[in-house]
Order: C-alpha cells, then sequence, then structure tokens
C-alpha cells in the first residue's frame, strides 16, 4: 500500500519469531505483519510504565531522603567552609 511514512524491514529470526508466535496466542488472526506492530506497540508501553515507575520510585526515595542528613553538618559549616575560599 503506498505511503509517505517510512517503512521497516524485519527479518524473521528465531528470536523474533518466537515473538511472533507468542503474540499469535495473544492476539489470533492477525497477520504476522500486524503482529509486528502489535508488539512495538505494547512494548513501547512497557517501556513507558517502566520509566514512570522509576521516576516514581527516585520520587519517593528522595522523598524519604530529603532533611535526613541535618545532623550530619554542625549549623554554619558551610558559612565556615566559604570563608576558606577566597571570593
Amino acid at each position: 500500500m503506498p505511503t509517505t511514512k517510512p517503512r521497516h524491514q524485519v527479518t524473521e529470526t528465531p528470536a523474533v519469531a518466537h515473538a511472533l508466535d507468542l503474540a499469535a496466542q495473544r492476539w489470533p488472526g492477525h497477520s504476522r505483519g500486524a503482529l509486528v506492530t502489535l508488539l512495538l506497540v505494547e512494548g513501547a508501553k512497557t517501556i513507558e510504565d517502566d520509566h514512570e515507575q522509576v521516576r516514581e520510585t527516585r520520587r519517593e526515595l528522595v522523598d524519604r531522603l530529603a532533611g535526613g542528613f541535618d545532623d550530619a553538618f554542625p549549623n554554619g559549616f558551610l558559612e565556615q567552609l566559604r570563608q576558606d575560599w577566597p571570593e
């Protein structure tokens, strides 16, 4: 079918064939070409979800650790440290 969009070629290696066989079980009745598209879309969703989970985990860690080291340095430590540096 004519299109102005880029096309991508995928060789059905053993790993790709295995992925397509699994996809055919999940989405029966689709052509192997359509299964490639479905796998790409599902894979992208999984990656997005993973990135969001990583970001959320990092936010939770930052929130949990925020202010947790207040007693590591005495009051005025930064000002004292800066006194040793010329401007």
